[in-house]
């Protein structure tokens, strides 16, 4: 079972509402931190292991530097993330540069920082050497298709757009060797919050079985295996957070049986999680204006799915707490909902509750990933501040909430005829 709680009582985030109004999304540092360190503590084994956090999940500068404070690189996918890694002081073999579909200038600043390419095609050669070089390590993406089950979020990988498939990767890196690269990596990423154990054990297996078949038959030297991310994180009460030991240990005998049976070691093993480093440890704080009851009783409040767009777009589960009633029995069931103009916009769908006024505080747990990194302007709906809550108590804005000067800003009205307003 997952413990559903909340680092900060009613009235800390009381305070807190008095300088920063609701809806915002806190970020639980200390946690943050712990859980760093825990998933580090649990691949120690392995030689040369890094975490590059997936910056998707969670782009703000501030949770980059305390990652980057825990030994972590930054797994980047866009020019602006890779900006962003380098001012956060993420830079070099520190970045793996994950991206399909990519245009030149962003192959361009990956190879300008000394960023790890990560190959999506095989067409992607000639592009790269044209619009930036060959560099001297290099990593292909691994497309498994029908031999690895995706799951709901990702999907089954042969109908995937991502990487490149067996017989293509001994073709790119048979390649690459020609064109005199000596330092190699391999990567796969087909799944997305998945909470069994035993599926990146054997996502490990595919892989290291690949480096063994390459490596013997073009003979290169793998440097690494990158075998992705998406561990996934409970966000139901009574799911169970992925034994990081087990998948640790699991991939520790295919590492023996595979790699040291046959002299391909060392092998660093990274990994690109973000949902699971710091998912659990962001909530969405919102307070509810409105009580309506038709054909369904429904809360509404003062975030929308601009602040959280998971439940709308997948009909994911988030918790909900509400303030001061915790102990309170769930005898409501309501629709939880904002204000855009979509039926979807819903963060919950006949929730067992207790009894909601207007002015009560509702969190919603575990949007410390895919959350505010997901925020849109759609209906004219402005982005929320995003808060840290430090170790010590304090709680500083690290992102302020937008403005409607930040709306209009990219505007421009010049070219209007010149209109009066009454």
């Amino acid at each position: 079972m997952a413990a559903k709680t909340v680092p900060f009582t009613k009235e800390q985030i009381q305070d807190i509402i008095k300088r920063y109004p609701t809806p915002f999304h806190i970020y639980d540092e200390q946690a943050i931190r712990e859980n760093a360190r825990k998933l580090t503590a649990a691949f120690s084994w392995v030689p040369g292991f890094k975490e590059y956090f997936a910056v998707k999940a969670n782009p703000n500068p501030y949770l980059l530097a305390i990652l980057r404070e825990e030994g972590f690189g930054a797994d980047c996918s866009s020019l602006p993330e890779l900006i962003l890694a380098e001012r956060t002081g993420i830079t070099g073999e520190n970045v793996m540069f994950t991206s399909n579909n990519t245009p030149a200038e962003e192959y361009q600043k990956a190879m300008e920082m000394g960023a790890i390419i990560n190959l999506d095609d095989i067409t992607h050669i000639p592009f790269l050497e044209k619009c930036a070089g060959i560099p001297e390590l290099i990593c292909f993406r691994y497309n498994p298709g029908p031999l690895k089950k995706g799951n709901t979020i990702i999907g089954k990988p042969e109908e995937a757009k991502y990487g490149l498939t067996r017989p293509q990767l001994f073709d790119a890196y048979r390649i690459m060797k020609e064109k005199g690269v000596k330092r190699f990596g391999l990567h796969t990423m087909v799944a997305s919050n998945e909470l069994d154990p035993n599926y990146f054990v054997e996502t490990a297996r595919i892989l290291f079985e690949l480096v063994r078949d390459i490596s013997q038959e073009i003979g290169i030297r793998f440097e690494f295996v990158n075998i992705g991310g998406g561990i996934g994180i409970p966000y139901r009460p009574e799911q169970e957070a992925v034994d990081l030991d087990v998948v640790s240990q699991g991939i520790r005998k295919l590492y023996n049986e595979i790699i040291i049976a046959n002299g391909l070691d060392p092998l660093k093993i990274v990994m690109e999680n973000g949902r699971m480093i710091t998912g659990p440890y962001g909530y969405l704080v919102t307070t509810a204006i409105h009580r309506k009851e038709i054909y369904k009783n429904y809360i509404g409040v003062d975030a929308c799915m601009a602040n959280l767009m998971r439940p709308g777009m997948y009909g994911a589960y988030h918790h909900i707490t509400v303030l001061g009633k915790e102990d309170w029995p769930l005898d409501h069931v309501y629709d939880v909902v904002g204000s855009l103009c979509e039926n979807n916009d819903k963060f919950a769908i006949d929730r067992k509750l207790p009894l909601i006024e207007e002015g009560d505080i509702l969190v919603i747990h575990d949007t410390g990933a895919h959350g505010h990194a997901m925020g849109f302007n759609y209906n004219g709906k402005l982005r929320s501040a995003e808060l840290l809550l430090r170790p010590d108590g304090s709680v500083i804005q690290i992102r302020r909430r937008e403005t409607i000067d930040d709306y209009f800003a990219t505007l421009d009205f010049s070219c209007l005829p010149t209109v009066s307003v009454r």
